[in-house]
């Protein structure tokens, strides 16, 4: 007799628990219909960037899985047989692995120190530019490279590095040296993709170190002047401590995208004479899984990619925590 009124006791509770979470459930409902409606505007517009994340960013990761897998086209995804990390043990054990990681990681790295205090270098000059003038000149001009599309990017630098009539080269000529053929010597790739893509992005990226000094209080800089602080001083203590926790958001993500050096660029300015210091993983992709069709395994070597982009960005995050308690989570 206990168990039974035991039993239906338990009965009762788990009965009133669900009445519970099905109302709570409805009252969330109710209140997410409530303000989609109230702001129904902004979800409007922000409708089809939310889209076009699902379609192309989202949706596509169900194809990851055939990394795993020895993709036939003609039986599909699912289709296809599972073979573990056949794949990724394959590139790990070719002659290219090593080649790739270092091309790969050596731009990377060289493009971060070489690009990434430019920006923050011009920005500090430019706030402290008394003349306006100049200043929306030089804005101008800086500016205007990044609205230049890629590919007419590496034709410039086939016409002015051209060892024949490039700009460069009468430039050296001018001493008495010899020309260079800049995109036909591996030494040189790293040097020219890099320095390119610093003249391409530097004013672009100063923008945000800008708006980052126009919101530094006026008053400490007329503190500074009253103390009869130089401009050097200025910088050091009040601009660079300003800019600092933008700095540390872009350095994060900057790191958080160093396997990315960008395929474009990289392909174009490829040929069979630089190919050991331009063949990069995004353009090694490319050719094994468009131009030989072993999507497997191309996507096994972009998986690995985004892996160690991930992990990158998780540590520098966590670090940049811990030093200066400015992180993106």
């Amino acid at each position: 007799m206990q168990g039974i009124q035991k039993a239906k006791g338990e009965r009762s509770l788990r009965s009133q628990i669900g009445k519970k979470q099905k109302v709570h459930k409805q009252s969330f409902i109710k209140k997410i219909i409530k303000t989609v409606k109230k702001d129904y505007q902004l979800y409007l517009l922000a409708l089809p960037a939310i889209v076009y994340f699902i379609l192309f960013h989202y949706w596509p990761m169900y194809g990851v899985q055939i990394a795993f897998k020895d993709f036939i086209a003609v039986k599909g995804i699912t289709g296809s047989p599972w073979v573990g990390f056949k794949h990724f043990e394959r590139f790990f054990t070719s002659f290219q692995f090593w080649r790739l990681m270092k091309n790969t990681l050596g731009i990377s790295i060289y493009q971060l120190v070489a690009g990434f205090p430019i920006p923050i270098i011009m920005a500090l000059l430019l706030n402290q530019t008394r003349n306006k003038r100049f200043k929306k000149v030089v804005q101008t001009v800086t500016y205007a490279p990044h609205f230049i599309s890629v590919v007419v990017l590496t034709g410039m630098m086939y016409i002015f590095l051209s060892p024949r009539n490039g700009i460069v080269n009468q430039f050296i000529g001018l001493f008495g040296k010899d020309s260079v053929f800049f995109l036909g010597d591996p030494k040189y790739f790293k040097s020219v993709f890099v320095f390119s893509g610093v003249w391409q992005n530097a004013g672009w990226g100063s923008i945000i170190y800008l708006a980052a000094l126009s919101g530094i209080n006026p008053e400490l800089y007329e503190a500074a002047k009253v103390d009869g602080a130089t401009k050097l001083q200025t910088i050091w203590n009040i601009d660079i401590p300003g800019i600092m926790p933008t700095a540390v958001i872009l350095l994060i993500m900057n790191v958080g995208r160093i396997m990315d050096v960008g395929f474009q660029k990289a392909y174009l300015l490829q040929n069979s004479l630089n190919v050991e210091a331009s063949e990069i993983i995004a353009t090694y992709i490319y050719k094994i899984g468009l131009l030989q069709s072993q999507y497997s395994y191309s996507t096994a070597i972009g998986l690995f990619n985004t892996i160690i982009n991930i992990i990158l960005l998780v540590s520098v995050n966590k670090i940049a925590k811990k030093v200066s308690d400015t992180s993106l989570w």
